[in-house]
């Protein structure tokens, strides 16, 4: 097989199984939906991929090498403390709202296998938090942020910005919204949860 034509069939796969994936979860996807849906057999499929969970983690890892980049962007740039609570809210909603499965796929697999996450930390761009650590440090004594620890207020950052999309369904629930009022809510995430947390850490 050409490397170009092998090239061309992987990503049609891996669009195919993230599109089958966001709409039925790990547990409803079917190899053979996702072959149909490639525009392949299953045969072929399994030629990439030979079970579901190694394209599950495929679809992943190819998702994830886009998000780190920015991410770690963010994180390790000159930016203040306080742009960098807003850039990387906004990034990270825009992003997972257009791969809702991410956040439910990381937990599940890392209930199921801790191991997992090592298999995330070995992207060179998984994001570093040394430089935004010292920097909350440096705020803090220079007056700007109140006393507070870098690795707290990373916490509260991808706390705020990833639990409304694991917990979706008992959101949509609790507020009866539609997954398009859901959506708006998202999008108006993205000020809120920055303000919310500059709010809290600025003097």
């Amino acid at each position: 097989m050409k490397k170009g034509k092998q090239g061309t069939t992987e990503k049609q796969i891996l669009n195919a199984a993230e599109n089958i994936f966001q709409t039925k979860g790990m547990n409803g996807a079917r190899m053979q939906e996702i072959a149909d849906k490639a525009g392949i057999n299953k045969a072929m499929l399994h030629y990439y991929y030979r079970s579901k969970q190694l394209l599950f983690e495929a679809v992943f890892k190819n998702a994830f090498s886009l998000l780190a980049p920015q991410l770690n962007a963010i994180l390790n740039d000159d930016s203040s403390i306080e742009e960098k609570v807003r850039n990387f809210t906004h990034n990270y909603i825009s992003f997972i709202s257009k791969h809702p499965y991410l956040p439910n796929f990381v937990i599940q697999e890392l209930n199921r296998n801790p191991d997992f996450i090592e298999k995330i930390q070995e992207s060179s761009a998984f994001p570093t938090l040394d430089k935004f650590n010292a920097q909350v440090e440096k705020e803090v004594k220079a007056g700007i942020l109140k006393p507070i620890d870098g690795k707290q207020l990373f916490v509260h950052i991808i706390s705020l910005n990833i639990f409304p999309f694991v917990a979706k369904p008992l959101i949509k629930g609790f507020l009866e919204l539609s997954n398009i009022d859901f959506k708006k809510l998202m999008e108006q995430r993205k000020t809120e949860v920055s303000e919310f947390i500059i709010n809290s850490i600025k003097k």
